[in-house]
């Protein structure tokens, strides 16, 4: 029987061959180093701290940072390619680094000063850990009902409130957050602070226990007259709701990478499996029932593949991504969760214990149709451009 190999990638074509050696690269480095830590740290829900500084020493927490300020100086496209094959071994660490690149230093890249980039870079680049809080209690889909506040005191500004759902809180050491100075002005008084894990008054709340991505870890953060200075707001003051809604669209085509990754690794497990798994003396993989449902697979990778590729070459571009962003987001959500419910059927009983990694890689699946914009915020983001 001809079988789909783990590389039958159509999309791979659209890969340079530097971005193709670097992927390489992350690949061996993923399946090599996080494959023995996955069990433990799924579950003991704690992301290895050994594993975090070869992500440094990698040169993936810096992936857009440029080389002068101690980072590796790429693309946002290969910022994709990483955490698309960080995650095809565990999404955990795949999101680790999305947020880490397409959030945190998108953000300081676009918003930041000459003197903030100088300050903050570096760092970044060779042992922080950064995080994005914009999320609250009652601030989810209405990303600006904002109750976190700050308050101007001589040139400084004080910070109160809480922040719920933040990926990367027990990591990092510095983080973006967005709290507002007039409530009256709504969304216009949103405002970005940088905040240091030592300001005083600042804590690391409540750990979240989780479905998935387990040894990501998600938090609250609680802010007690927080003070800041002046020189770490990020961008104006007044004009946070641009800084979130433009990182959060660069930060969906980085979440449709983690989808895509988690795919195509359930995806390989299956065809291995059914390649090796006899039944009535033969492999299973010789059934056409079992063939079809491998190319059913295959096909709905490809196309989710293409289009957070196509994201992100946009983005690169410098031209119109964000209806492309939500359609890669909002399709390669629904193909993790497709392919990963697949394999396990393709496992069977075996697919429904642990002891195999297509169960942890099913669980992991369902925070894509949730984070970084809902699934009907995306259809949302879709269907207004098409009525426009």
């Amino acid at each position: 029987m001809s079988t789909i190999t783990t590389e039958a990638r159509p999309a791979l074509s659209m890969l340079s061959e530097d971005e193709a050696m670097f992927r390489d690269a992350v690949r061996e480095f993923a399946e090599a180093e996080i494959t023995p830590l996955i069990s433990r740290m799924d579950e003991t829900q704690q992301m290895d701290e050994g594993l975090i500084r070869q992500c440094f020493e990698m040169g993936l927490m810096g992936i857009e940072i440029p080389e002068e300020l101690g980072g590796a100086g790429l693309s946002f496209f290969t910022s994709v390619l990483v955490v698309e094959e960080l995650s095809r071994v565990d999404p955990a660490v795949g999101v680790l680094v999305d947020v880490q690149n397409t959030l945190v230093i998108n953000a300081i890249n676009r918003w930041a000063t000459d003197e903030q980039k100088a300050r903050w870079f570096p760092r970044l680049a060779a042992d922080t850990v950064g995080a994005y809080a914009l999320s609250e209690a009652g601030s989810g889909s209405d990303a600006f009902a904002l109750a976190c506040r700050a308050t101007q005191d001589g040139s400084d500004w004080v910070l109160n409130g809480q922040k719920l759902w933040i990926t990367n809180g027990n990591e990092a050491g510095l983080y973006l957050i967005f709290a507002t100075v007039d409530p009256d002005a709504g969304y216009k008084g949103i405002t970005c602070f940088v905040v240091e894990r030592d300001f005083e008054g600042f804590s690391v709340g409540k750990k979240e226990d989780k479905l998935g991505i387990r040894a990501s870890s998600t938090t609250e953060l609680i802010l007690d007259n927080v003070r800041v200075p002046a020189e770490n707001i990020l961008g104006e003051i007044g004009r946070g709701y641009k800084t979130a809604i433009e990182t959060l669209n660069e930060g969906r085509i980085g979440i449709g990478a983690q989808m895509v990754g988690l795919a195509q690794g359930a995806f390989d497990h299956a065809l291995r499996y059914v390649q090796e798994r006899e039944q009535f003396g033969r492999p299973i993989a010789q059934f056409q029932g079992v063939q079809f449902q491998l190319a059913d697979m295959a096909t709905e990778i490809a196309a989710s593949r293409a289009l957070v590729y196509e994201a992100a070459r946009l983005k690169d571009a410098g031209q119109d991504f964000v209806v492309p962003a939500a359609m890669a987001k909002l399709h390669a959500s629904r193909t993790a969760q497709k392919v990963s419910s697949m394999a396990i059927d393709l496992f069977g009983g075996y697919g429904f214990t642990r002891e195999y990694p297509v169960e942890k890689l099913y669980r992991d699946s369902k925070i894509g149709s949730i984070y970084e914009g809902t699934t009907n915020m995306q259809l949302h983001t879709i269907a207004k451009s098409l009525l426009r």
